[in-house]
């Protein structure tokens, strides 16, 4: 297996051309989501060029960019609001615990990977990721409307919403008319312009264009900015644990690590879509777990595969992990030279890049399609957008989860009672052969076919006894499990109920066409001591042939 996944150099010239492009692309947006986050711009650059970097190489999604996204930076911001308010008289002590929870969460993801749990990312339905991408997006509009307007970020997004017509009442002009110019400019030039974008990307416009505008036209402190920005190399940190806070540092590492892991893989699905490859999930979770770790270390923001800075990778030429590597080292190459340039950025032409983000985060394909997507879809969507927004990422994830996987079983179960079917004549049953037709019809209504189909599951138990116990007037049943693919323990003892019951009834049990899984599961849960070997058939003709013969 080659270290790093997907390299070779017959790509070079679009690999170089994507990097760079990607970079351009990163620059403002790692800014703005470190500001976001309360870190600080720094972080957010830390994040991306560590990140991007140890991710491209390590991971298994070859054309992919990583570095803060909004999903990562919302969990981010609430971590890190959470830990500095408990020590309020020494908020360094809770920037490192909040680092450190970025650091086991990047552990996590690398145990994520070993274990092989990517797979099962793509089990997610898409009302879950749908609800819970929207949610995303509507948190990060909320959150900006204060910076936007001249005011600092509320940290709830429905403490954001209630404080809407305050900031209204009270907004900052000069905050507002650089946030409108920020807006107008990220939704206007890829729109009316899209080749001037394809040659600056919208978002570098808008901060270039914002800041000069604040810079040359507006009074010094007329609208709060970035402030400071340090250059230079990060500083190292141990990761520190208080024993008081373990089990909230624990949840709200495994909350970053789930969350990345969401969000990297749905990236990769996305460039495998663009690029026509497949994607490694595991060793993707594991790159990006290490790229996590390693910026945890180096106080740098967490994030996953972002999905904007990889499709204008891929579409500039970028397909291997020189592309995102590049855009790493181009990020690096500002920061240590350029650093001090950005302390005037003013935080409401942030807010207004940020607001762009979050609108293309949201699934406007699927709210589009609401009239005609199935009723119970939306139900979920809805629930799990509530919830993200209201009260919790990953409870709206796992509500979700389990409101999918009742209705799966609703619906496997509806499939499984219409599969199941009771038969005393032959009239219109097309997998009876002429024999087994003149043999059923010879019986008079004697002989019954209890006929089972499929996958047999705990949720279809309590139907399938429902189904014989609404027979009557037999003499012998034939349990007919030609077509039953495989049988689970509760379904299992469904069938010994039946068996009992037609028994205990005065009527006579044969059993037919079980396969080797289904027999060998029916002998563990000593089921088949309830019949005779004369009473078990391989095929329905002979059984039908035994029926005949007791009648």
């Amino acid at each position: 297996m080659s270290f790093v996944n997907g390299l070779h150099f017959n790509n070079l010239r679009g690999d170089i051309y994507g990097g760079l492009t990607a970079a351009v692309v990163a620059l403002p947006l790692a800014m703005a989501m470190g500001v976001a986050s309360g870190v600080g711009a720094i972080a957010g650059l830390y994040g991306a060029i560590i990140l991007g970097f140890f991710a491209s190489i390590l991971g298994g999604t070859p054309s992919q960019v990583s570095g803060p996204t909004g999903p990562m930076t919302v969990v981010m911001a609430a971590i890190f609001l959470q830990f500095t308010s408990l020590f309020p008289d020494n908020p360094a002590q809770g920037a490192a615990l909040a680092f450190s929870v970025v650091v086991f969460g990047g552990l996590f993801q690398i145990l994520f990977g070993i274990l092989r749990l990517g797979k099962y990312i793509e089990l997610v339905p898409h009302p879950v990721v749908s609800g819970f991408m929207s949610g995303i997006g509507i948190i990060i509009i909320l959150l900006q409307i204060g910076p936007l307007l001249g005011e600092a970020s509320v940290s709830k997004p429905l403490d954001a919403a209630i404080a809407i017509p305050s900031l209204i009442a009270n907004l900052h002009t000069s905050s507002l008319l650089l946030g409108l110019l920020a807006l107008a400019i990220v939704y206007g030039i890829p729109f009316f312009l899209p080749r001037i974008n394809r040659l600056i990307p919208s978002p570098l416009l808008a901060l270039i264009a914002g800041t000069s505008f604040y810079m040359f036209f507006m009074p010094t402190g007329s609208t709060p900015i970035i402030g400071d920005i340090p250059s230079g190399l990060p500083e190292f940190h141990l990761p520190t644990i208080d024993a008081s806070l373990a089990l909230t540092m624990l949840g709200s590492s495994l909350t970053l690590a789930a969350l990345g892991t969401i969000d990297s893989l749905l990236t990769s699905l996305v460039a495998d879509n663009i690029t026509r490859t497949q994607h490694k999930s595991d060793r993707e979770l594991i790159g990006q777990g290490i790229g996590n770790t390693i910026a945890g270390l180096f106080g740098g923001l967490p994030g996953a595969g972002a999905t904007m800075r990889t499709v204008v990778n891929v579409k500039a030429g970028g397909r291997t992990p020189i592309s995102g590597a590049l855009h790493s080292i181009v990020l690096l190459i500002i920061v240590l030279g350029a650093g001090s340039l950005a302390s005037n950025i003013p935080k409401a032409v942030l807010a207004g890049i940020l607001i762009k983000v979050g609108t293309d985060i949201i699934d406007w394909n699927y709210l589009k399609r609401l009239p005609v997507v199935p009723k119970a879809g939306i139900i979920i969507m809805l629930t799990v957008l509530i919830i993200t927004v209201s009260i919790d990422l990953m409870l709206a994830v796992g509500v979700g989860m389990v409101m999918s996987s009742f209705l799966f079983m609703h619906r496997m179960t509806e499939l499984q009672v219409k599969s199941m079917s009771t038969i005393t004549q032959p009239e219109q049953q097309e997998y009876l052969s002429d024999k087994e037709s003149e043999i059923l019809e010879e019986a008079a209504g004697k002989v019954m076919i209890f006929r089972l189909l499929g996958a047999m599951s705990f949720t279809s138990a309590k139907a399938m006894v429902r189904q014989y116990s609404n027979a009557s007037n037999y003499k012998v049943m034939l349990l007919d499990l030609t077509d039953v693919s495989l049988i689970d323990f509760t379904s299992s003892r469904a069938v010994e109920d039946i068996i009992v019951g037609t028994k205990e009834s005065g009527n006579i049990v044969l059993m037919v066409g079980a396969n080797e899984d289904v027999y060998q599961t029916l002998e563990k849960q000593g089921i088949l001591q309830h019949l005779s070997k004369e009473t078990i058939f391989k095929t329905r003709l002979s059984a039908l042939e035994k029926a005949k013969k007791l009648i």
